[in-house]
């Protein structure tokens, strides 16, 4: 009783009574784990006890086995499955004796079970729990409860265990998923964890859908169900539907028509907010299958091959239908809708886009006549559906097509930024930024440039949502007229351009709104620091004396933040201090950059004092702006070079803190970037460095738990340090060359994209740090240094990456042009003696890949490399 007793105490008001329930809960974990687990699973099968004793008993018991963090829930798993034999039995047989007998929704024995499963299943353990819950579900006598809560923990099983491992399981499980889903069944809260289950199963369930007697019957219950009664259920199977043409999409063709057609449309017209969510998501999901599928086509077309997939342009088929119903949700919004919340008229603004990019030209004739008939509504809800959707088909139809209509259509949508309704403001600011983006000169057009400049001022002094849709508009306009600059004038830094004359102006503006009091509405303030960086960093000639005073401004704006260090006090002003200074920092960055190195040597030490400052008080504490700062401090060293090291004693300590710190590893990677940068702007002069700088690299390359994306950036630093210090690397040789060798070597089949992104921004660092090895080592002497024949005995290694490089179909640009550069680089530091080892097959083939590459550096790249091989071959 006295567990009991303790359980319900921890739902406790008094809070005396609740911390020491939970120190004894505690306590107890610690004392003595599986007499724990065991009481609690005792206490939650206990029908008698009260429902909140069995939930905090449930909750205990899940926390002790699971974890939203993925290496305690590793953890915990390790653990419970070192627990005895007895032991794990009696807690498995209690918690599944719970099935059915809660009468709390959602019950949580489900998760208790799921916790456990996928400890378990992935090791061949419990091999009777998916037959155990079927049979549960599957039999005509079972309890309502005892069906629901079953189909529930299958469902829990499935969201959270690697497909894999239930591929042996999936038409039991199917099975009774789809008995619970049927129309016959009387229950609708059986129905709707049957759906639910099906949504979180249908990964491991290709099998079924490809034998098509199988796919008809599940597409049927699943089409059945989206005509439920129950607004849950339908939601459900909506849900299913669009998560089934997303995975299924090549098996759709017969359901199409007949079907999900219908059904979607309908969905999209329901008044219920979740209903027609899910119809127009069923659509944009069409949408983003059929891009890809776009894409994939015009990439076969490009090596001459058919697409392994085709296009059933339902999309295109569906637009006569489609975009009236979407352009009559987009006029569905409310006054006081929350802007922050997703709703139909929203997610049709999402949808029509994708239509535009998706359908391209075909969809324009479908939107303008709307666009044109309820610019000018009285109804504000229509003038904003016409100005949405506007905006939303700028991006897909081809720029020359809508290049008459946005030059007709820019005076009305300016003068809608001074409409009388906030949201049709917000809209209007949006679609410019939306032209200003998409239709650069368009928006710098000088019909109306002037007006359109005026009105955007006027409306960073409005809302925070309409200001802060302004201040993006500024940062692609920035960019479009940097674009039409260099266009116009042939020159990367063209010495003008269109918004030269209001650019100081419009900077001051942007520099206000960041010190706005509402700022933290709508992600003001960020959007404004947003702007000033890309105006900056958009900046010609003419506008430099704006960029110097920017400078101090944004250098003064730091030292201002620093000293309120110790006037913080509660966590939510700490939170937006730590925002505010890393925009800051951010800012610096990009004014630094346009900065010319004599006047960043005037303001170097006052930069370098509030940035180590900055460095010291965030040093020990999570999170903050220690990577925006470390960033300022590299972009300080690109621009003034080997005068920054008069600044190394002082900042090293805080280079080798971050560098030891994996555990934030973007400010680590910050870290690892300027040793590079270092490298780069010390030459050999930071050879006292290298050893510290060295260790603390390998160290983390060696680091096991490290964050896989902090390695690539090792790689290519070590790359960097043998170029600085060229033959002086042969001190650190041995090492570095097995450490690529084993990071060259890793190879993974898989058709995760991130996966293969991973692979080959590793493969490209380690080619980065070859090329640096063998560069320095070589010397940039006529002929090359004889310390370059240390690298000789790793040839073969290098010569097996590079095959395997060529081999690899999912190989990206980038790392053929840094495989190319390899080879060259290994023709003219070894001459004659390598092309034995380089005259292969597969590495002429890389060559020639590199020279077709429509990419120019690549091309260049790949044809040196062929005609220094060629060179060794003749001689």
């Amino acid at each position: 009783m006295e567990l009991a007793t303790i359980l319900e105490a921890t739902v406790s008001q008094d809070k005396a009574k609740l911390d020491q329930a939970e120190k004894f809960l505690q306590e107890a974990a610690q004392a003595n784990l599986p007499q724990f687990l065991v009481a609690l699973a005792s206490e939650l099968s206990n029908a008698t006890r009260s429902e909140v004793c069995r939930m905090a008993a449930a909750l205990q018991l899940k926390n002790q086995l699971t974890s939203k963090d993925e290496h305690v829930k590793l953890a915990y798993q390790q653990r419970w499955l070192a627990l005895e034999d007895p032991v794990r039995i009696a807690v498995k047989t209690q918690v599944l004796s719970t099935l059915g007998t809660e009468s709390t929704r959602p019950a949580i024995g489900p998760q208790c079970i799921m916790a456990i499963a996928c400890a378990e299943l992935p090791v061949q353990q419990w091999p009777d729990l998916i037959t155990t819950l079927v049979q549960s579900v599957t039999n005509t006598t079972a309890s309502e409860d005892l069906k629901e809560q079953t189909l529930e923990a299958i469902g829990y099983i499935c969201q959270d265990i690697d497909p894999k491992h239930l591929a042996m399981e999936a038409n039991s499980i199917l099975t009774a998923i789809v008995q619970g889903m049927r129309k016959e069944e009387v229950s609708n809260q059986v129905r709707l964890a049957a759906t639910t289950a099906l949504y979180n199963s249908l990964e491991f369930t290709k099998g079924n859908f490809d034998k098509e007697n199988e796919r008809h019957f599940i597409m049927q219950v699943v089409c059945e169900a989206t005509q439920c009664t129950d607004t849950r259920v339908k939601i459900a199977a909506l849900q299913n539907l669009v998560k089934i043409m997303s995975l299924y999409y090549d098996h759709m063709v017969s359901y199409m028509g007949p079907a999900l057609f219908a059904i979607s449309l309908d969905a999209i017209k329901s008044d219920i907010h979740e209903v027609s969510l899910q119809g127009i998501e069923f659509w944009s999901t069409v949408c983003d299958e059929e891009i890809d599928l776009d894409l994939e086509a015009e990439e076969a077309a490009q090596i001459g091959q058919p697409p392994e997939r085709s296009s059933k342009k339902y999309a295109k088929g569906a637009l006569q239908y489609l975009v009236p119903l979407l352009l009559e949700t987009l006029s569905k919004q409310e006054e006081f809708d929350d802007e922050d919340d997703w709703n139909p008229s929203k997610a049709a603004g999402v949808c029509l886009m994708l239509l535009a990019q998706c359908c391209e030209n075909d969809v324009v004739p479908f939107v303008l006549p709307f666009v044109e008939e309820n610019i000018n509504a009285e109804m504000w809800q229509r003038r904003d559906a016409a100005v949405m959707a506007f905006g939303s088909v700028l991006g897909g139809p081809d720029p020359e097509a809508l290049k008459h209509v946005v030059v007709k259509a820019m005076p009305l949508i300016i003068n809608m930024m001074r409409d009388p309704s906030t949201i049709v403001r917000d809209s209007a600011a949006w679609t410019v930024g939306r032209v200003c983006e998409l239709l650069p000169d368009e928006a710098i057009n000088p019909l109306y440039l002037d007006r359109l400049l005026e009105q955007m001022m006027m409306c960073l002094a409005a809302e925070p949502r309409v200001a802060a849709n302004s201040c993006w508009a500024f940062s692609s306009l920035a960019e479009a007229a940097l674009e039409n600059a260099k266009n116009k004038f042939g020159t990367d830094e063209p010495d003008s351009f269109a918004l030269s004359g209001s650019f100081s102006k419009i900077v001051t503006e942007l520099l206000e709104v960041t010190n706005r009091s509402d700022g933290n509405q709508a992600n003001l303030r960020s959007a404004a620091y947003e702007a000033v960086m890309e105006m900056i960093k958009n900046s010609p000639k003419d506008c430099y004396i704006c960029v110097q005073s920017t400078t101090l401004v944004i250098l003064e704006r730091l030292q201002q933040v620093l000293q309120l260090e110790g006037q913080i006090t509660s966590t939510d002003d700490r939170s937006q201090y730590l925002d505010l200074q890393a925009l800051i920092c951010a800012t610096l960055q990009s004014v630094l950059r346009k900065v010319q190195p004599d006047d960043a040597l005037k303001i170097s030490d006052a930069v370098m004092s509030a940035l180590l400052q900055l460095l010291i008080t965030q040093s020990g504490q999570g999170g903050g702006a220690k990577e925006d700062a470390l960033l300022a401090v590299a972009i300080l060293v690109e621009v003034i070079g080997i005068n920054f090291m008069k600044y190394m004693e002082a900042f090293k300590p805080m280079l080798t803190l971050a560098l030891k710190n994996t555990d934030e590893y973007q400010a680590c990677i910050a870290a690892v970037g300027i040793v590079g940068d270092l490298c780069r702007s010390f030459g050999e002069q930071v050879l006292p460095f290298c050893d510290e700088f060295m260790n603390l690299l390998m160290a983390n390359l060696a680091n096991q738990t490290v964050h896989r994306s902090v390695k690539p950036q090792v790689l290519s630093a070590l790359g960097d340090v043998a170029l600085a210090i060229g033959t002086n690397f042969k001190n650190y040789l041995q090492p570095v060359m097995m450490t690529l060798e084993q990071a060259a070597a890793l190879k993974i089949e898989t058709d995760d994209y991130d996966m293969i992104e991973y692979i080959n921004e590793l493969r490209e660092a380690c080619l980065e740090a070859y090329t640096g090895i063998i560069q320095g080592l070589k010397g940039d002497g006529a002929a090359p240094s004889p310390e370059v024949q240390n690298v000789w005995n790793g040839v073969p290694s290098i010569v097996m990456f590079l095959e395997l490089i060529a081999l690899d179909k999912d190989h990206s640009e980038t790392v053929v042009a840094a495989a190319c550069g390899l080879v060259g680089d290994l023709c003219s530091a070894f001459g004659a003696q390598i092309h034995p080892h380089l005259e292969k097959q597969t590495i002429l083939e890389l060559l020639q890949e590199g020279r077709r590459s429509k990419g120019g550096k690549t091309k260049n790249v790949a044809t040196w490399a062929t005609k220094e091989l060629r060179k060794l071959k003749q001689a």
